[in-house]
Order: C-alpha cells, then structure tokens, then sequence
C-alpha cells in the first residue's frame, strides 16, 4: 500500500520528500521517480547512512505523513555492492 501511495502520488510528494531531505537534488527526485528503492540508495548516496538506517527514516518519514499507516515497508533489499 505505501509503496503505491508513493508511486502514484510521486509529484506532490516530492516537496515533502526534498523538505526531510533536502541534499537530495531535484535531478535525484526525478530520477527517483517515487520507487523506494531508488529514494533509499540516494538517500545512502547523499547522507552516507547505511540502506538499513535509510530504510528505517523513509519509514518514520512515512509514518509522520500518513500516520494511520505505522508498520514498517517491506522491500527487497537490494544486494550489496562489491568494491
């Protein structure tokens, strides 16, 4: 359900989601294009935060948006990137 809230109200939600994270740049929005999966890498990319911590702020973000939805997002957690 979250997850297609986002997606399918992407465009309003870009304001809200640039004002909780505001080094996120407006080509990071478009590129995210309300998939939470791009929004956690490059919310990782730019506050250096481990994909488990970035997952944790979306949910709380999301949760003080919509507060009648409390349970966390369930995901695919992306694999980890080798060096």
């Amino acid at each position: 359900m979250m997850l297609e809230q986002i997606r399918d109200n992407w465009r309003p939600m870009k304001g809200a989601v640039q004002e909780r994270w505001f080094r996120l740049t407006d080509d990071d929005l478009d590129q995210i294009d309300g998939r939470l999966e791009r929004l956690v890498r490059r919310i990782q990319a730019r506050y250096g935060v481990t994909s488990e911590e970035a997952h944790d702020q979306v949910n709380q973000w999301y949760a003080r948006l919509i507060p009648e939805r409390r349970r966390p997002i369930q995901t695919r957690k992306a694999p980890a990137a080798v060096l």
